[in-house]
């Protein structure tokens, strides 16, 4: 084989890779993937790469409720008709996303991009509680919902963060069990997270 052909073959092997970074994405779905845009429809992975190295140049997280924005602060926490005296704590954009869907809370948001996990190394500071204590100490929140999801992890990390925040004397809430165990917001109907938010309890 050429020195270009086997150029070519690890551009293509480098492709399915990074395909393969995306979550629920294996091999064979990854080459698939390679295979159609490179054949079917390569101004699709045009946009792709250009939408892709847009976003990783512009898109930043909000200084304030850490999820992701063009801005130094995002529309939600800039918005003055949002409810300031409640903050919503989720694991993820894509559940922040989830809850806004259900209309059904108007309050902001703190977004911890992730849960704790001592096995993987992920503790407080990788999830930004530190952050999260010095905003409450200048802010005018009187309820925290913990919205984090009903896995081990979740569980784990709405306890962690409940007894970090209780000599703040706050009014901290979790989730109504409406929501299944080992479900993530993310994957949740509308109705169910709208009713657990309604009937939230005590953390």
């Amino acid at each position: 084989m050429s020195a270009s052909q086997l150029t070519q073959v690890a551009t293509l092997d480098a492709l399915i890779d990074a395909l393969r970074s995306l979550p629920g994405v294996g091999p064979k779905s990854a080459a698939r993937m390679a295979f159609h845009l490179l054949q079917h429809d390569r101004d699709a992975a045009s946009r792709l790469a250009d939408a892709l190295t847009q976003a990783l140049g512009s898109i930043r997280r909000c200084s304030r409720c850490n999820t992701y924005t063009e801005r130094e602060v995002c529309a939600t926490c800039a918005d003055s008709k949002r409810d300031r005296r409640l903050l919503c704590i989720v694991e993820s954009p894509a559940d922040q996303a989830a809850v806004e869907q259900t209309l059904t809370y108007r309050g902001l948001y703190f977004v911890l991009m992730g849960h704790l996990s001592p096995l993987d190394g992920v503790g407080p500071k990788d999830i930004g509680l530190d952050l999260l204590v010095q905003r409450l100490k200048s802010d005018e929140v009187e309820e925290i919902i913990l919205a984090t999801n009903f896995t081990n992890e979740g569980e784990a990390t709405a306890h962690v963060i409940a007894e970090t925040l209780r000599p703040l004397d706050l009014r901290i809430t979790r989730l109504a069990r409406g929501v299944p165990a080992g479900a993530e917001l993310e994957y949740v109907d509308l109705g169910t997270i709208a009713r657990a938010l309604v009937d939230r309890r005590g953390a």
